[in-house]
């Protein structure tokens, strides 16, 4: 067993714990001195509450009581955009600076009953907006495998964190890629999960199904760990139900072939994608062939989902954020007082259009899953940009007009409410991860873990251990 438990597998490492090989107090300590050692380099976890952390721990040890399944007593990061009681949670915005919550979300009182140790928050841009890492309270978070470089967003503070060996396991959401775009970017797994699986909130928009809560680890077990511990029924979340049945690190031990499987590489002209993610998409299909799966190139037309997503994207920011724009636009960065204005801008007539048409986005990929079974899609359209720039500007010489431009991969999955796991499938020439999404039919978690263990089994590109950046990284 290795002296340095953050090398390890969260799957290895709770195991340890649950069988009082290792105690959680020196696994948080070890952890501790890992974020002292890299965070000063990547920024991926600007607040730390580790006294609080330690007193969690230390209260179970005076009364001799066992930290719950499936954690153990595990550290974990939360996103900066969800609340911990007592602790700084900023949304990445000025205009919460200095905003200490006196409750925790939803999401972070199932971390905690379900064994995790929350020890920090994660880096996220203002109010999770443009899918870059960066916000003028805490600065630029900045990839491991070359800190030049972005981790994308929003949740690219946990993605960096995981991917540095800072986190086993790390809490995100997606909404329009910001889970699946940081796990590409760092080289490890993501999962935007189904809607309704794992609680969130309490909220101002309950019934919303665009952004969801899931988990980013290293391997696809270890996202299975995850998922044991973040799905769950809360009653103040009206989408969760408590007839459910987790199993889903036992799913993601048990690799599974599929029989057939689809491939798209820009959405039928939808998006954008480099040459060098097409290309190493490529491989990835000549490789399935070679394994005589049944690869199939083709999709369904998803066309209009740039014209379904907008409008839905500004109501909702309009219907959450509107307001503190009002006390403090000046405090906000231009891209989120635009996306609001447009929000402000809409009529009910809009929106509802907006909404028919997801109906029918939803529905040709229910269709089409019926017949392939799985998608393929590059999970980002590019490798890693520059850590400086405020969002991907042009892919291949071709300018973006805005910073949704660059999102369509990872935003027209999220309007149809099907899951969607990110893992590694190469590296650029320059030795950045590039990254495939596989998405499945709502609610098939457990065999879109399967086919990703075989997928990550039979391609051989996830990492094996922790990456640590090397300071001032020349591009």
């Amino acid at each position: 067993m290795t002296d340095f438990f953050w090398q390890m597998t969260a799957c290895e490492v709770v195991d340890l714990l649950e069988n009082k090989e290792i105690k959680p107090f020196e696994l948080l300590d070890q952890i501790q001195t890992r974020y002292h050692d890299i965070n000063p380099i990547i920024n991926a976890i600007p607040t730390s509450c580790f006294e609080r952390a330690f007193d969690i721990i230390k209260r179970h040890d005076e009364h001799d009581l066992n930290f719950n399944q499936p954690l153990f007593g595990l550290p974990i990061p939360l996103k900066d955009s969800f609340k911990l009681g007592g602790v700084r949670t900023t949304f990445g915005s000025l205009a919460f600076e200095n905003f200490v919550p006196d409750s925790s979300d939803l999401i972070a009182l199932q971390l905690e009953d379900k064994g995790g140790v929350i020890f920090g928050k994660s880096n996220t841009p203002e109010f999770e907006a443009g899918a870059s890492t960066f916000n003028k309270v805490f600065g630029i978070t900045r990839n491991p495998w070359n800190t030049s470089k972005s981790v994308a967003g929003s949740s690219g503070g946990a993605a960096a964190a995981v991917a540095s060996g800072i986190a086993f396991i790390a809490q995100g959401s997606d909404f329009a890629c910001s889970i699946r775009f940081p796990a590409a970017f760092c080289g490890i797994v993501g999962l935007r999960p189904t809607p309704g699986l794992i609680p969130q909130g309490p909220s101002r928009l309950p019934y919303q199904t665009l952004s969801v809560l899931g988990p980013l680890a290293r391997n696809v077990s270890d996202v299975g760990l995850a998922m044991d511990a973040m799905v769950g029924y809360n009653f103040l979340d009206p989408l969760t139900t408590p007839i459910r049945k987790n199993n889903f690190r036992a799913a993601a031990s048990r690799p599974k072939k599929p029989k057939k499987i689809s491939f798209s590489f820009d959405m039928g002209g939808a998006a954008l994608i480099s040459k060098e993610v097409k290309d190493t998409l490529l491989k990835v299909a000549s490789k399935l062939k070679q394994e005589s799966i049944e690869v199939a190139f083709t999709c369904p037309d998803m066309a209009d989902a740039a014209e379904i997503f907008r409008p839905l994207r500004a109501a909702y920011f309009s219907a959450l954020w509107s307001d503190v724009m009002a006390g403090s636009r000046n405090l906000l960065k231009p891209d989120v007082v635009w996306n609001i204005e447009q929000g402000l801008r809409l009529s009910l007539s809009d929106v509802a259009k907006a909404e028919n048409m997801r109906s029918t986005f939803r529905r040709r990929l229910l269709e089409f899953l019926d017949v392939h079974n799985f998608l393929v899609l590059p999970a980002a359209p590019v490798t890693a940009n520059d850590a400086l720039d405020t969002f991907v500007k042009e892919i291949d010489g071709v300018m973006m007009n805005d910073y949704l431009e660059w999102l369509t991969l990872g935003f027209a999955i999220s309007l149809t409410g099907c899951p969607s796991i990110s893992i590694p499938c190469g590296f650029s020439d320059k030795q950045l991860p590039i990254g495939l999404q596989l998405v499945g039919k709502p609610h098939t978690e457990r065999s879109l873990l399967r086919t990703a263990a075989w997928f990550e089994t039979t391609l051989k590109q996830s990492i094996t251990a922790p990456v640590t950046p090397v300071k001032d990284h020349k591009k």
